[in-house]
């Protein structure tokens, strides 16, 4: 449970990364939404990225296969979280409704594959 309160609690702060960008992707740029969700989940990675491995599983190893592992696995949910976003809108759901609810559904399967794969032990 502590493992989970720390991820989430990286997780807000990459998620305002990732929110901020995409509403001013979407607000000033005009982007579509699903490509602005992607753009945001990169950024919110590399914020993500160094919080848990610091602060939520005190990951000592080498940061570079850490690194890989953890952008594969946050590529994944990114490509989850876009379906999740379009499929929404498409729906008639206003874009930030979807993106709330794809970001519930993604963290959730991004923690157990970065506490078992990404920083595992060993």
């Amino acid at each position: 449970m502590k493992q989970l309160s720390r991820y989430a609690g990286v997780g807000i702060v990459a998620t305002a990364a990732h929110y901020a960008l995409m509403a001013l992707a979407i607000e000033a740029g005009h982007w579509p939404a699903w490509l602005a969700s992607g753009a945001g989940a990169l950024l919110g990675a590399q914020v993500a990225f160094w919080g848990n491995r610091h602060f939520t599983f005190g990951h000592r190893g080498a940061w570079w296969p850490a690194w890989c592992r953890f952008h594969a696995t946050a590529g994944a949910g990114a490509l989850l979280g876009m379906l999740l976003v379009d499929g929404g809108v498409r729906a008639g759901i206003h874009y930030l409704l979807a993106q709330a609810a794809a970001t519930v559904l993604v963290m959730l399967a991004t923690f157990a594959t970065n506490r078992v794969w990404a920083f595992r032990r060993g």
